[in-house]
């Protein structure tokens, strides 16, 4: 009994023993592979090329047509007696839209004229009443017979036509400044378009008040190319200048995009509003300032009222497109100066310090350090765990393409494998033959 105590502890101690020696193994094991797999990540290359860099900042706006004309009903004017262009016609520059009722007009204007005319004959036969009452004077003064009185009184005569002319005179002027004023009042009865354009929308509903209309009886927007309103915070309108390039991008269209140029910013406040805006985790009143953006091209499939968004360049036209890289390509030696390695054609491993330019979120501009085409190691921290070194040749790299490829198609390829390896779902698992030990049995 004491025996098999004996065995069965020495059998325990055994089994403890080769339990740790698996498990320390395994560790071993796993360790090495995690390092092996880490060591084995190839070295990423992207070629450097020229990007349009530099801050933008991003605002919204609205289309409108570079001019507009919106013709209100006017109650003095009376009712619209017809309508003289139809919507959607193309008409140009001083077209008549419309006309009021001009019958009261048109009667006061051929009175004011007929008491002109009367006036003027008037006028013609006081006129020659005066031409002979001259000569007759100087008939007199040739006759010795007539007496002084009797002249005296031809000279009166005269007098008294010639201030009677002067007084046809004033009334024929008065005559003619009442056709004159009627005139004017006759030729703004007929409306006319003061632009060139397409006529977008003719109201003949309006019913006329004695305050005028709210809506226009006629509107039209200019054949001109098409303008962008907004509004921009007021962080925005001290980093934008009148010239500076915009992208606009219309929402309707998703792979459209139109070239600008900002025509104008207000220097004053959209109305009394503000708005709530966010800056730095914080909150506050940020006041909004009206812009205007010129639209560059074709504009023919751009309609009033479109919603677009605008990206304006805020930085140095001239710096805005440089040679760029990604920003972790960059490394920094023990000095703080920055470098990146570079692959040259013969594989060969370069370490070339850079300067740098503009920025933006994903790429760092290279102001010197770099050619068009340079092949730029964009994980460089493998090269210290491959221990790479300058001057050494690079036995294999992958671009950046290369490396984005899908690696579904490597998961089912090793999936496939291991799913060839293991045995049928109902199957037997291999057996396993042990070598007969003669020398047991003998025992």
């Amino acid at each position: 009994m004491k025996k098999k105590v004996l065995i069965w502890a020495g059998i325990a101690v055994l089994a403890v023993v080769l339990l740790a020696a698996t498990a320390f193994i395994f560790k071993d094991r796993l360790f090495a592979s995690g390092a092996s797999e880490e060591h084995d990540e190839p070295v990423m290359v992207q070629a450097a090329a020229t990007q349009e860099l530099g801050e933008s900042i991003l605002v919204t706006g609205q289309i409108i047509p570079s001019d507009e004309q919106k013709v209100f009903h006017e109650a003095e004017n009376g009712e619209v007696k017809e309508f003289l262009v139809s919507e959607n016609q193309v008409i140009e520059a001083d077209t008549p839209l419309f006309a009021y009722d001009d019958s009261a007009v048109n009667s006061e204007y051929n009175k004011a004229v007929r008491t002109r005319d009367l006036t003027n004959k008037r006028l013609a036969i006081a006129n020659d009443e005066l031409t002979a009452a001259r000569r007759q004077l100087n008939d007199m003064k040739k006759n010795k017979d007539v007496t002084k009185e009797e002249l005296s009184a031809a000279s009166k005569e005269i007098v008294q036509l010639e201030m009677d002319i002067e007084g046809i005179k004033d009334e024929i002027g008065s005559a003619q400044q009442a056709i004159d004023e009627l005139a004017v009042q006759k030729e703004k009865l007929t409306v006319k378009s003061k632009i060139a354009g397409t006529v977008v929308k003719v109201n003949k509903n309006v019913e006329p008040s004695e305050n005028g209309s709210a809506e226009p009886v006629v509107h039209i927007i200019s054949s001109g190319p098409f303008k962008v309103i907004g509004t921009m915070s007021e962080f925005d309108t001290v980093k934008v200048k009148p010239e500076q390039p915009v992208v606009i991008r219309p929402k309707v269209f998703k792979d459209q995009t139109w070239e600008g140029s900002i025509e104008s910013i207000s220097q004053f406040p959209e109305g009394d509003q503000s708005a709530m805006d966010e800056y730095g985790g914080g909150g506050g009143n940020v006041t909004m300032y009206p812009f205007t953006v010129t639209i560059a091209g074709d504009t023919k499939e751009l309609r009033q009222g479109f919603h677009v968004s605008l990206e304006i360049n805020v930085s140095d036209l001239e710096q805005s497109e440089q040679l760029a890289i990604p920003h972790m390509a960059l490394d920094m030696d023990d000095e703080g100066n920055e470098f990146v390695y570079v692959i040259s054609q013969e594989n060969i491993l370069e370490k070339r310090p850079v300067v740098l330019g503009e920025m933006n979120d994903e790429f760092a501009g290279v102001a010197e350090g770099l050619e068009p085409g340079d092949l730029v190691v964009t994980n460089p921290y493998v090269i210290a765990m491959k221990n790479l070194e300058p001057g050494q040749e690079v036995p294999d790299f992958m671009t950046m393409d290369e490396g984005m490829e899908d690696p579904d198609t490597m998961d089912e390829t090793e999936t496939e494998t291991e799913m060839e390896t293991e045995p049928a779902e109902d199957g037997d698992a291999p057996e396993e033959t042990e070598p007969e030990d003669s020398e047991s049995e003998e025992a």
